[in-house]
């Protein structure tokens, strides 16, 4: 008889020692923060188009005529789930005219590639120099290739954030695809 009272106390011992636990109650997001940072995000925005103005608008004849994007001079960007890869190509340092690029300056040894969130994408392409944008304010965009199914639709979404910053900065968006250009 004892020992049948002392199992349901034995039962709620652990439940005792453990404690009361509620669940915890979810943080209220602070309004003026949030406006404050959208405002500074609006006026980096606005700050960075600003400056892209300053690349001459896209010359259509220029990159249409392009077949490959190994031989796409201007920025691009690989999208992928998380990031965008921008490929940067920097200008020839030959100014003279004579035997710009060549073998010895190859346009794939002046490629640079940078990972970069799609956040600070307006402040990585505000650091490229005007001589990198040889077709005017124009980027390719690609989606990441090889992509996992699961993550197609991350990277899809991705690429629609990037597409919406680059206009937003007065960016044309020259869509490619895997089979070229779109």
């Amino acid at each position: 008889m004892l020992r049948d009272s002392l199992l349901p106390a034995a039962l709620l011992l652990p439940l005792a020692l453990a404690g009361c636990s509620r669940p915890a109650i979810p943080a209220i997001p602070n309004v003026a923060e949030q406006n404050a940072l959208a405002a500074e995000h609006q006026q980096e925005n606005n700050l960075a188009r600003q400056q892209m103005e300053l690349i001459p608008p896209p010359s259509k004849t220029r990159y249409m005529a392009v077949k490959s994007l190994n031989l796409w001079e201007n920025p691009y960007l690989t999208v992928q789930g998380e990031m965008a890869t921008l490929h940067v190509v920097v200008a020839d340092g030959n100014t003279s005219g004579l035997g710009v690029g060549g073998m010895l300056r190859p346009i794939g040894a002046r490629r640079r590639d940078l990972n970069v969130r799609v956040i600070d994408l307006p402040t990585a392409l505000n650091a490229i120099p005007e001589n990198s944008w040889p077709y005017g304010r124009v980027v390719a965009v690609e989606e990441a290739h090889e992509v996992p199914v699961k993550a197609r639709p991350e990277v899809r979404r991705n690429m629609e954030a990037v597409i919406k910053t680059l206009n937003d900065l007065g960016v044309v968006v020259y869509e490619w695809s895997d089979n070229g250009r779109s």
